[in-house]
Formats: C-alpha cells, sequence, structure tokens
C-alpha cells in the first residue's frame, strides 16, 4: 500500500532544494512529516478533508498547517485537499448548508447560489464571496464545520479499515507462498 501511494507524493528532497520553503526546513523536513504509515496516512486524509472545506484559496495552507501540529503526512494531506474544486465546491456547500438548517432551530432561509467569476479581479470576486457566505451565516457556518468533521471521521475510519485489510490479504498470501513452498509446490509463483 505504502509503494503505491508512495509514487503520486513528492519527496522531501524537494522540499529542502525548494527557495521559498527552504527557511522552514526544520519543521517541513521533520520525518514523521514524510513517513507514510496507516496512522499517518489516515490522519493525512482527515486533515485534507477537514481542511478542504475552508473557503477560499486556504484549504492547502490549512492542511499543511494540520500536518505539521498534528505530524502526519504532509503531501498526503495536501492532496487529500483537492476534492474540492470549483465543479464539487458548490454541491458541497449546499449539503453543508443543509446540515446546519437541519441542526439549528426555527425558520430556515433559502440558499442562494455563490457569486460567479467574471471579469472582476479575484479580489473583487473574494469581497464577493465573503459576502455571500456572511449572507448564509450560521446555517452554512455550523454545517462546514460538522460537514468538514464527518468527512474528517469517515475518512480517517476508511483509511485505517482499508490499510487493515491489505495487510490481513498480503499476509494471508504470503502465509500460502511459505505454506506451499514448504510443501515443495512446483506451480507456485516465484
Amino acid at each position: 500500500m505504502r509503494k503505491r501511494i508512495r509514487k503520486f507524493l513528492p519527496d522531501h528532497q524537494a522540499i529542502r532544494g525548494n527557495p521559498w520553503l527552504a527557511r522552514f526546513g526544520n519543521t517541513l523536513l521533520h520525518p514523521r512529516l514524510w513517513h507514510l504509515n496507516r496512522r499517518s496516512a489516515a490522519g493525512a486524509v482527515a486533515a485534507g478533508l477537514f481542511c478542504g472545506l475552508i473557503p477560499g484559496p486556504l484549504q492547502m495552507l490549512g492542511a499543511a498547517i494540520c500536518a505539521v501540529v498534528f505530524r502526519v503526512n504532509l503531501p498526503l494531506a495536501l492532496l487529500t485537499t483537492l476534492y474540492t474544486n470549483p465543479f464539487t465546491i458548490v454541491p458541497l456547500y449546499i449539503v453543508a448548508f443543509a446540515i446546519g438548517q437541519w441542526v439549528l432551530p426555527g425558520p430556515g432561509q433559502r440558499f442562494v447560489p455563490p457569486p460567479e467569476w467574471g471579469d472582476e479581479s479575484i479580489l473583487v470576486w473574494a469581497r464577493a464571496l465573503a459576502d455571500w457566505m456572511i449572507g448564509l451565516g450560521t446555517p452554512l457556518a455550523l454545517g462546514l464545520v460538522l460537514l468538514a468533521s464527518g468527512l474528517a471521521l469517515a475518512g480517517y475510519a476508511l483509511v485505517r479499515v482499508a490499510w487493515r485489510i491489505y495487510l490481513v490479504r498480503f499476509w494471508h498470501l504470503r502465509h500460502r507462498r511459505h505454506l506451499s513452498a514448504a510443501r515443495g509446490d512446483p506451480d507456485r509463483k516465484a
């Protein structure tokens, strides 16, 4: 499992050679941020899923901070935040808003779609996005926290269970190979 995941992740030498990140070398080169085992992978997926719902372009920064604080795999935490993108963010925010309305008592608000990024600058669009989020208020904020927490817990559990199933299956296959080798079966895999 580790070998398959590691193919997609950068190594710590890439960080060491990056002039922008070199000043954070002692923090970013901590061995636990680059070690990949079932605990660090599960924690990284949880951090990435939680931080993926942070509004605006701060998801990766949030995931990096969580990875450093909790000492989980940094590249995997950053990679996991990519589940939110322009195609998935609106449905996720609608679900978060619905969760927030379901949890909060009282009459509900109507969901208004977010502003589209047109010809204006990113600052104008970011301001319009912030106004949109403030207009949705408490249901969206509470729903985002609850949805992010639920996704993080589910992601953590799923990675731990999947990693365990993979290991048990690998152990059983290895045990069968050893048994067939001990018996001298000619058609066993080499």
